[in-house]
């Protein structure tokens, strides 16, 4: 993928490539690398890219986005029907359209199960999902941007979205049934062939059935088709950026509504459904107090920054300056004015000081609307030991985990930010490199950079926290789950000044921010530390307010890597990685041993279908069952998440039977996908 192209709407992908020969469908992927470490120039809203000497390429983007196949033009002597067009599609970032009434149907790929886009149910499709007759009111102009939650999106990672839900609808319609079963062939030929034998073909088949998923008003399902497609570019053009737990997630959430979605009734299915626009609904007037502002650097292409604010009930809002660039519109946007009201504060300013709003909107997710009605004025803020924001810290730390683990639909944006008292300790060597440790209310807690992109500052603000083991902080991190405590920091109280804060990924620490060695007091050297002595950070005005729990008994380690790492072996290298044989019995007789005698099972079911390729009576290799891998890859995968989740809730000590409300994966999940549905975040 070449972030230097402008975005090109998933239709168009998929009509181009659907228009090659199978001569030249077979030379795509060759094609893509050539056109994509071509020299590209940008004049305007067009894009060159010069094929050679004579011969340029033009990608016409009113608006930052290809919206339609016309606007991609080669000057060569086979155009229109030329590889280069469809390899610059290929090549380019993917969209995300916000009217599918405005981006053209694409073609069939040839060999391919076209679902209908038009028939009953699906005539003219509304922007908020079929059965809406008007949509409800919504912010003017107002963007959803991907969360800030990491690179991607993480754990799960949010599409993009924009306006308002759709009304009811009880059943799906006949083109939902249809989208969802072209979402679920697409994804399972992508499962099989893995990221090496997913080239652009088979991308262009999930963004097409993507286009007809958001037509059909399943945006859900298409915003992760995208995210699919979007991860399978990075990890095949090496981007520093990807990661194969993320691609493994966004898989494994296409297939798994794709399959649930034709069964939904009711309020289920309008969860799995999702919503293509974001409602914003009057707030009246708000006075907001700073938290700590982020960057955001999505592998979709986003970039940008948000600012955290609390109001006096220490509810939480943000306010967001996210839009298509790289890592330099990252660093850059916290210095640029937030997009609300007149106010000429930046994200930076914002952090630390205040607002008060007029006309408030805020959307269910927490976002601040930025209509013309919205007035804004800047205000006093107030450091993270007083109140309002002061509140955030004195939730018990299983309380935040179990709120984070919540498996609600509709969560917000806050829900995975943990507010966290901490002291270091020292730091641990990991396979992606060393991370904080530090003790947290009895707990010993990894503490990780936010992201790891060189013009962040996130590493290297780590490496100097490093520095100085046996400090005691306030900060702000995101849970990351998994069988350890483990987070990532997105912002610490100053080492020296406890009246201000640091945001790791904005703001560079110096030497000169760091105590020095004698001003650190005996008591807090990593070897002095007493588990379960917890010493409150010198700035919390309660010193008293909370004393220090039991921490939860040492659990075993569970095995659940085995299960894990053969989950995402088979969407690296497809089917025939899991067809060797060697290793499974040892695997599961261990499983076994530890109790977990469904992920024994599981991985038995997954390299059994692997490996199973009958004769006919000749001898000759019938087809492969790809349905049959496909359920038991799905099984397996989200018997892994939700496992996880539950290892997670019980490293923290949190507790799952009551605000957890972690709920089992449906045991028809994993059946015969005669109908199959999806389940869309």
């Amino acid at each position: 993928m070449n972030a230097h192209l402008p975005q090109v709407d998933p239709s168009v992908t998929a009509q181009l490539v659907a228009a090659l020969t199978p001569r030249l469908r077979k030379r795509l992927d060759a094609g893509v690398g050539k056109v994509a470490a071509r020299p590209a120039r940008r004049e305007g809203d067009v894009v060159r890219i010069a094929l050679d000497d004579e011969t340029d390429l033009e990608l016409h983007a009113p608006g930052g986005v290809v919206t339609r196949a016309e606007a991609i033009r080669c000057g060569c002597l086979l155009a229109p029907d030329c590889l280069h067009r469809a390899a610059a599609a290929s090549a380019a970032p993917v969209a995300e359209p916000t009217d599918p009434r405005t981006a053209p149907a694409p073609n069939p790929v040839p060999g391919a199960t076209s679902p209908p886009t038009t028939g009953p149910g699906s005539a003219s499709p509304p922007t908020t999902g079929p059965g809406t007759t008007s949509p409800p009111t919504s912010e003017p102009g107002a963007t959803a941007p991907p969360t800030p939650h990491g690179a991607a999106t993480p754990t799960a990672a949010r599409t993009p979205t924009t306006g308002a839900a759709p009304a009811a609808q009880h059943t799906p319609t006949p083109a939902q049934r249809t989208a969802a079963t072209a979402l679920h062939d697409a994804a399972a030929a992508v499962l099989e062939a893995g990221t090496d034998g997913a080239g652009a073909v088979l991308q262009a088949e999930l963004l097409r059935a993507a286009h007809t998923a958001r037509l059909a008003g399943l945006p859900r399902a298409a915003g992760r088709a995208v995210a699919v497609v979007t991860a399978l570019r990075a990890a095949r053009g090496g981007d520093p950026a990807y990661r194969l737990a993320d691609l493994t997630a966004a898989l494994r959430e296409v297939l798994e509504l794709a399959h649930r979605i034709p069964d939904a009734t009711g309020p289920e299915l309008a969860g799995l459904r999702g919503s293509l626009r974001q409602p914003y609904t009057p707030d009246g007037s708000l006075r907001l107090y700073g938290v700590f502002a982020e960057p955001v650097l999505s592998a979709t292409g986003y970039a940008g920054a948000v600012t955290w604010t609390a109001d006096p009930t220490s509810r939480l809002h943000t306010v967001s300056d996210v839009a298509p660039g790289g890592p330099e519109r990252a660093t850059g946007a916290a210095d640029r004015a937030v997009r609300i009201g007149d106010t000429s504060l930046t994200h930076r300013e914002l952090s630390r000081a205040g607002l008060a709003v007029s006309g408030a909107t805020v959307s269910p997710a927490g976002r601040l609307g930025a209509g013309a009605g919205v007035r804004a004025v800047r205000a006093s803020g107030v450091e993270w030991g007083a109140e309002p924001l002061d509140r955030l810290w004195s939730v018990p730390v299983s309380e935040q985990i179990s709120r984070s683990l919540r498996n609600d639909q509709n969560a917000r944006e806050d829900q995975d930010l943990l507010f966290l008292d901490v002291r270091l300790v020292g730091t641990v060597r990991e396979a992606a490199g060393e991370c904080l440790v530090a003790k947290c209310d009895g707990l010993t807690v990894r503490l990780t950079a936010a992201h790891d992109h060189p013009a962040l500052p996130h590493r290297d603000n780590l490496r100097l926290l490093a520095s100085v083991p046996g400090i005691r902080l306030r900060v702000v991190a995101r849970l990351t789950p998994g069988p350890l405590p483990r987070a990532a920091l997105l912002a610490v109280s100053h080492p020296t000044d406890p009246g201000r804060h640091v945001d790791l990924g904005l703001d560079r620490l110096g030497r000169a921010d760091l105590p020095s060695a004698t001003s650190r007091q005996p008591d807090l050297q990593p070897g002095a530390l007493q588990p379960g002595a917890e010493a409150r950070p010198h700035h919390d005005p309660h010193p008293d307010a909370s004393p220090p729990r039991t921490p939860p008994p040492p659990v075993e380690d569970a095995p659940v890597h085995l299960l894990r790492r053969r989950v995402t072996q088979a969407v690296s290298g497809g089917r025939r990685v899991l067809a060797f044989p060697g290793g499974r019995e040892a695997e599961v007789a261990r499983l076994r041993r530890h109790g977990l005698g469904t992920a024994g099972e599981l991985l038995t079911e997954l390299h059994a279908t692997a490996a199973d390729r009958r004769r006919d009576a000749f001898g000759r290799l019938l087809p492969a069952d790809t349905g049959r891998f496909v359920r038991a890859w799905l099984g397996a995968a989200v018997y892994t998440e939700f496992l996880d989740r539950a290892l997670c809730a019980a490293a923290w000590g949190a507790d799952l039977g009551t605000a957890g409300e972690l709920t089992a994966p449906d045991p028809d999940a994993t059946k015969a996908p005669t109908a199959r549905d999806p389940d869309p975040t």
